[in-house]
This record gives C-alpha cells, sequence and structure tokens, in this order.
C-alpha cells in the first residue's frame, strides 16, 4: 500500500510539473502574441500616420507649415519630449527650423549649432540611414557635442537626415528628454519614412518658390508685351477696317481719301497723303491728304526724275524711310514712303509723316504695306468695275440699236409681206379659174404639179415670214413692257378644248396622239386669255413638230397648293424625244434652233421658246422644262387670282 501511495505520489508530481511547464509555454506564447500584435498595432497606426502627415505635406505648398506640422505629429505620435527639424546653412552650423516640445523642456527653436559635428556622418547621412540613440551618456560623442546635448537635456534620440537630391539638407531628430529610450523599429522605420516624405515637401517648396518666381517674371513680360498686343490688335482692327471699307467702295477717289484718314488718325501722326503715278510721263501727283497743321500739297506733281534714287526703289516695289536734311514743301518731317504695286506693277504711294526726331517702327511699317496692298486691290478693282461699266453701256447702246433695227425693220417689212400673203391669195384664185388649181393643192406632194408644188413652197415661206415678223414684234414689245395684260376670269374645262383642237387634226396625220386632261373641278383663274393661248399654242406647235410617229402628246392642267400661294400649272408632256442637258440652257435663246432634232424638216424662227419664256414672265408665272427618259415636259405655273 504504501508503496503504491508513493508511486501515485510520484505521478502527480510528474503531472503537475508537466502542467507547470505547458502553462509557462502558454504564457510564453501569450506574450509573443501580445508582442506581436501590438507591433502590428503600432505598426498599421505609423503607416496611418504616415498616410496623414504625407497628406498634409503633399497638401500644402509652405514649407514652413510643413515642417511644424511634421514635428507635431511625431512628437504626438512617438509620445517623445521634443521633435525638431535641423537645416544644413552653408558648411558652418545647423539651424532648428522647426520644433514641438512639450512644456516642460526648453525650447531649441532657432538655436545655431556648429555644423562640424555632422561632417562625420554626412557619408552616412547621404546613404539615407538613420541613427538610434537609446543613451546619449554611452555614444561618445565629441565634447562640444555633449555640453550642447546636456544644455538641452537630452537623453536619448532618434536622428533620420533629410536628403535633397545628393545634397544633404539637414536632419529630422526626435527627443527623449526625461530618460533613455529604447527605440523600436517601426518608429525607426516611421521617421526614416517621414524624412523622405519631408524631402519631397522641401522639393516642391522649392519648385513652387520657383514657379512664384517665374510667375512674377511672366507678368512682368506679359504686361510689357500687353502693350504690344494691344497695339497689335489696334493695327488688326485697322486693317479690317480699311479693308472692308475700301473693298466695299468702287470710288477710287473714295478709295484715297479713306486710307490717308484712317493711317493719319489710327497711327496718331501728323499727316498721310497718297500720290498716283503716270508711268508714261514719270510723274507722281498727290491726290489725297490729311494732316495737322502740315503745308498742303495736293495736287502737286513730282518729276520722278527728281528723286530718282527714292522713285526706283518705289518702282521696284520697296518701302523706304527718310528725313530730309532741309525743309521742302512739306517742311521737316520724318517719313515712310511705301509704294502701291500688286503683280501688273507700281499704281502709286502712300507716305506717312512723323516728327523729325521719331521714326516708323517695325510694326507700323508692316501694317503700312497690308494697307497698301489693300488700296492696290481696290483701285484695281475700281479701275475694272469702270471698265466693265464702260463696256456694259456700249453694250446697252448696242443692244438699243440692234432693237431699234429689228423693231423698224420688222415694220417695214410687215407691209411688203402683206402684200405678198394678198398677191399669193389672188394667184391663187387666178389659177384656180383656168384649172382645178386648188384640188391640186390638196394631192399628196409626190403627185402634185410643179406649178403647185412652188406655190405651195411659196405659201410656206411667207407664212413662215409672218411668224417671224410677228414674233419679233411681240418680243420688241415684251422687252420693252408696251404690251398691256387684258385680265379676266377664265373656265379652263370650256376655254382649252378650242385652243387644242387645231392641233387634233395635225397630231393625226403625223401619227401622234394628242391628249387633254382636264379635271372637271378645277376653280376659276385670272389671267389674259390671248397670252395665255399664244403660249400653248407655241409649245404644242412645238411639241407636234418635234414627236415622232406613234409617240403621245399631253396636255395635263391641276392646281397646285403651295404654302405661299395657289397656282395652276399647266404641262405640255411629248414622248419620244429627248432635249440633251447641254442644250436645255440654250433653247430659250433667240434664234436659237437644236441641231437634227426636226424629224418633219419643217425648220422655224427660233424665236417661240424664248417668246413663250418671255410670255410667262409677262403673266407673273415661271417656267420649267425637264427632259430624261426620252420625254420632254414643259411646266408652266401661274398664280390664281379669281377676279370674283
Amino acid at each position: 500500500m504504501e508503496s503504491d501511495r508513493n508511486n501515485l505520489e510520484k505521478q502527480v508530481e510528474q503531472q503537475t510539473a508537466e502542467l507547470q511547464k505547458a502553462n509557462e509555454q502558454l504564457k510564453q506564447e501569450i506574450a509573443k502574441r501580445q508582442r506581436a500584435q501590438k507591433a502590428l498595432s503600432q505598426r498599421a497606426e505609423g503607416e496611418w500616420v504616415i498616410r496623414v502627415i504625407t497628406e498634409r505635406i503633399r497638401g500644402s505648398l509652405n514649407l514652413e507649415e510643413v515642417l511644424n506640422t511634421t514635428v507635431a505629429e511625431i512628437r504626438q505620435f512617438l509620445e517623445s519630449d521634443r521633435s525638431v527639424i535641423y537645416q544644413i546653412k552653408g558648411n558652418e552650423q545647423a539651424v532648428v527650423v522647426a520644433e514641438s516640445v512639450d512644456a516642460a523642456w526648453p525650447s531649441i527653436l532657432g538655436v545655431n549649432i556648429a555644423s562640424t559635428s555632422f561632417k562625420e556622418r554626412i557619408a552616412v547621412y547621404r546613404e539615407g540611414k538613420v541613427r538610434a540613440i537609446d543613451d546619449m551618456q554611452q555614444e561618445g560623442f565629441p565634447i562640444a557635442i555633449n555640453e550642447y546635448v546636456q544644455q538641452q537635456q537630452v537623453k536619448a534620440a532618434l536622428v533620420a537626415p533629410i536628403l535633397h537630391g545628393n545634397k544633404f539638407w539637414g536632419v529630422l531628430a526626435t527627443h527623449q528628454c526625461s530618460a533613455q529610450r529604447h527605440w523600436e523599429p517601426f518608429e525607426i522605420d516611421l521617421l526614416k519614412q517621414l524624412a523622405i516624405q519631408v524631402s519631397i515637401a522641401i522639393q516642391q517648396s522649392e519648385l513652387y518658390q520657383q514657379v512664384q518666381q517665374l510667375n512674377a517674371n511672366l507678368e512682368f513680360q506679359v504686361r510689357e508685351r500687353t502693350a504690344q498686343l494691344q497695339q497689335s490688335l489696334d493695327f488688326e482692327a485697322m486693317l479690317k477696317r480699311i479693308t472692308d471699307d475700301v473693298r466695299d467702295s468702287l470710288d477710287e477717289n473714295q478709295i484715297l481719301q479713306i486710307v490717308v484718314w484712317e493711317l493719319a488718325v489710327g497711327l496718331n501722326i501728323e499727316g498721310c497723303d497718297t500720290a498716283l503715278y503716270d508711268s508714261d510721263r514719270a510723274t507722281s501727283t498727290i491726290r489725297y491728304e490729311y494732316t495737322l497743321g502740315m503745308p498742303t500739297a495736293q495736287g502737286h506733281l513730282v518729276q520722278m526724275a527728281e528723286f530718282r534714287e527714292g522713285y526706283n526703289q518705289l518702282l521696284h516695289g520697296l518701302y523706304f524711310q527718310f528725313c530730309p536734311l532741309g525743309p521742302d514743301i512739306r517742311g521737316t518731317f520724318a517719313r515712310l514712303i511705301c509704294p502701291i504695286f500688286d503683280d501688273q506693277g507700281v499704281l502709286g504711294d502712300l507716305c506717312l509723316f512723323k516728327p523729325p526726331q521719331e521714326a516708323f517702327n517695325e510694326k507700323e511699317i508692316r501694317l503700312v504695306q497690308q494697307v497698301a496692298n489693300q488700296c492696290a486691290i481696290a483701285i484695281r478693282q475700281a479701275r475694272l468695275y469702270q471698265a466693265a461699266r464702260a463696256q456694259i453701256e456700249a453694250l446697252q447702246n448696242l443692244n438699243r440699236l440692234k432693237d431699234d433695227f429689228l423693231n423698224t425693220v420688222s415694220h417695214e417689212l410687215r407691209t411688203p409681206v402683206a402684200n405678198m400673203k394678198m398677191a399669193i391669195q389672188m394667184l391663187s384664185i387666178a389659177l384656180n379659174r383656168d384649172s382645178p388649181f386648188l384640188a391640186e393643192l390638196s394631192k399628196p406632194k409626190a403627185e402634185q404639179s410643179k406649178v403647185a408644188r412652188y406655190f405651195q413652197i411659196l405659201q410656206n415661206e411667207c407664212d413662215r415670214e409672218i411668224r417671224l415678223i410677228d414674233d419679233l414684234l411681240d418680243l420688241q414689245r415684251l422687252y420693252t413692257e408696251a404690251q398691256p395684260l387684258l385680265l379676266t376670269s377664265i373656265q379652263l374645262q370650256e376655254w382649252l378644248p378650242p385652243i387644242v383642237e387645231p392641233f387634233q387634226e395635225r397630231a393625226k396625220n403625223r401619227q401622234q396622239t394628242l391628249l387633254l386632261n382636264i379635271p372637271p373641278n378645277l376653280p376659276r383663274f385670272t389671267c389674259d386669255p390671248n397670252t395665255l393661248g399664244r403660249i400653248l399654242t407655241e409649245l404644242l406647235e412645238n411639241a407636234c413638230k418635234y414627236t415622232p410617229p406613234l409617240e403621245t402628246i399631253t396636255l395635263t392642267v391641276q392646281a397646285v397648293e403651295t404654302s405661299h400661294s395657289n397656282l395652276m400649272q399647266l404641262s405640255v408632256i411629248n414622248s419620244g424625244v429627248e432635249i440633251p442637258q447641254s442644250e436645255l440652257n440654250r433653247i430659250f435663246e433667240k434664234f436659237y434652233r437644236i441641231p437634227s432634232s426636226d424629224p418633219w424638216k419643217q425648220g422655224g424662227t427660233g424665236l417661240g421658246l424664248a417668246l413663250v419664256k418671255k410670255l410667262v414672265a409677262h403673266l407673273g408665272g415661271e417656267l420649267r422644262v425637264e427632259s430624261k427618259n426620252r420625254q420632254t415636259r414643259f411646266t408652266i405655273e401661274l398664280p390664281i387670282n379669281d377676279l370674283n
């Protein structure tokens, strides 16, 4: 029993020892995890602080504000007694430029220290290494540094270099003054990261200062250039104004007056004049001037030989400026003389005057050259206009002579042609007494006698001549607007069939089909029935003349409503024939006939369509022609104006 109890006690002791050992291992594991968790928490908090400080640094371009924010945040996060930033100035001293310090410890802001102590550490600092000093007494600083550390009551310190490119700018440090302190790795890393951000902020600030300086320089340049730009804008506005004015005028005198006035007033100079050249006589005459108290010289004629050197330059399109040694007709003034020329030669010159001690600058010279170019264009344009106007007047005179001639000839021919017509009729009666001559005329052409054929030719040509004379007289009356309109209300359903009926038999004899399409509900409309009848007669006769056999001619009428008015539309359409597009613009010309388009070889005066177009216009209507797909359509649109 005793041995069993001893064995049991040994087992209990052994298990207790094992439990104690396991408990100790568990405590160690818990402590390890707590340390890891604390490290993670500190690292996360450090990263948060770095992010916050970085955002504040990057959100400001004020270096002083950035440095003060940095030291304040570091001291608060590390719970240290003092955080400072030293800046190395020159090679002799370091200055505390930013500080955050607990009230229990002295401030060192603005304190200067000799930089000799930094010399041995510069190489290390340039590598970006951080110094972590847990106990300042154990570091073995030089005497001067030890005295400074004791004076500032620094027991432990964490120091990170601030590098600006490859340059050692200064250090970021945090001090523990109350006791020695062991610096954790995350604290060292935090200070290193913040030193990098301070370096970035310094670069940003310096760049900002450079930008500010550049802005100041730019503002000065802008102010300097503003006057030049304003002058350029004024010159551009002046040039545009002059260009618009001279281009809008076709009067050479007005052009020259505008130019001299605008230049003298716009440039605020003593005066300006313009001269025109006579190349045959080698003279220059001052045509217009604008001056302020200068002697007048308008109308003055200069022999180019008297100033040969100057005029040689001007005649070659070159400007020059000079000041005469002695007074002349204009007095003693500095002058700019610019030629007015184009690709056809020199027309004249512009002469501008300033006080003798002044000169024309490059911009003024360029402006005057541009004005001279526009002046040359305007003068050429005005002279072309005058020449064209003279030609137009000459052509109008010729046209009046032609019209008078045609009118006179037409009237003079009317009487003899009427006598010829009467004589032909009397001849047919006389011939019919001796033989059945009228019956002979009604026979087919191949069966007629020579006398009948000759008589038929004589009669047809006399009728054609009468139509030509009538068309000429009608056209002349229309061109002179001497033919009045006799307006009346027309009902086309009743009025049109008698107009079309004479052409029905002619179309039938030529194996053509003539159709008339009239809606029963057409409104009445106001028109001159004689003029409208003449128009339709000409179009139907034209259609019968040019339509091939077995094709159709259609006269269609309809009322058309538009947004502006109501129209009566009449269309003459013939199939089997197409007018070439190149001829469509010419068919309304007087005496023009389309070559090789008359299948019946009847000939014509070439005045029918010209007369139709003029008559339609006389009625206030519109005439259109379309020709495609072997079909030609003439469309007349006339306004509907019921007298009732």
